[in-house]
């Protein structure tokens, strides 16, 4: 007899974890619903949603891929747009022109994973090396500031009260949720990830599948720090640093699987979204810095084990 299995049982459980946590810091610190902090709130939850979306694409294509120059990428990108700004190229130029070199980071990445057979892991890893460095020998460790005013209203203007970012993050979702859910792209990087054998017999170019997804993460990551310089009104060499980490957390909170083949955008965005608000109750909360690594750090052990579980749970 078949098992009966709840759907969107994957998000249900975050989501509600979300629901709780936002209700617990909202009774304890009542400016946790301040139009400020929700719009801070907002633009958190928009720069690791971006991320996860991106990181998600990367993890269910499978064969053990994971993106880990993300954070490196904010960085760099970040600089670059700030320096051409500088140059005095147009903004609008100016961006299109980082999302391209982004698109082409995530190409090389996708190129030695699928063509040279490169894990992942070490290739990323080397970008995301390669990426901080080159951010820190453009601006000699300094900031780039004195950006255009068009340009810094992509991460601090809003709409309706709602922040640009956010707006950005709810358009990108929506996109992002039709290709993996409705599109022939979708069915076959699921398949990919589930079970790579399977799909090269049924006629799936995996190479091409991943490489897309390689693509899509660092595009997503050039868009965040494209953000994030203008919402900070300079390029900053140091920031991003542990993104990465919070982007393959939210995915794997969100119900994203590590082994590939399964997992949801609308499950990472709730997953950044628990992020994003475990960082500002614990500010709100006044709890000392040195403890929001540690907590961050719990709640990514237990939702892989929890992953890992289900797993065997489902296998059973």
């Amino acid at each position: 007899m078949k098992k009966w299995k709840p759907k969107g049982f994957r998000e249900l459980g975050p989501l509600l974890a979300f629901v709780i946590l936002a209700v617990f810091t909202a009774i304890l610190n009542p400016r946790f619903l301040t139009l400020f902090n929700l719009q801070s709130l907002g633009r958190q939850i928009a720069i690791f949603g971006l991320l996860a979306i991106g990181e998600t694409f990367v993890i269910i294509s499978g064969g053990g891929a994971i993106d880990l120059s993300p954070g490196s990428m904010v960085a760099l990108t970040g600089v670059m747009v700030a320096w051409l700004l500088k140059q005095g190229v147009d903004v609008w130029l100016s961006v299109l022109l980082i999302l391209a070199f982004s698109l082409g980071v995530g190409a090389w990445h996708g190129f030695f994973v699928t063509k040279l057979k490169v894990p992942a892991f070490i290739i990323t890893l080397g970008t995301m090396t390669i990426a901080r460095g080159f951010a820190a020998v453009i601006t000699k460790g300094w900031p780039i500031i004195g950006l255009p005013n068009t340009f810094l209203r992509i991460g601090q203007a809003d709409f309706l009260k709602i922040p640009i970012p956010v707006w950005i993050l709810l358009v990108t979702t929506l996109i992002s949720d039709f290709f993996l859910r409705k599109t022939v792209y979708g069915k076959h990087l699921r398949a990919s990830g589930g079970n790579e054998i399977a799909a090269r017999f049924s006629g799936v170019n995996v190479d091409r599948v991943r490489i897309i997804a390689f693509m899509v993460s660092g595009l997503l990551a050039g868009l965040v720090g494209i953000i994030v310089a203008a919402r900070l009104s300079q390029g900053q060499p140091g920031v991003g640093g542990m993104y990465e980490l919070y982007a393959i957390a939210s995915t794997v909170i969100g119900g994203t699987s590590l082994g590939g083949g399964e997992g949801s955008i609308i499950g990472a965005i709730i997953g950044a979204g628990i992020i994003s608000l475990l960082w500002n109750a614990l500010v709100l909360l006044n709890v000392s810095t040195y403890w929001h690594n540690v907590v961050i750090g719990v709640v990514i052990v237990v939702a892989v084990t929890l992953d890992i579980l289900r797993k065997r749970l489902a296998s059973k």
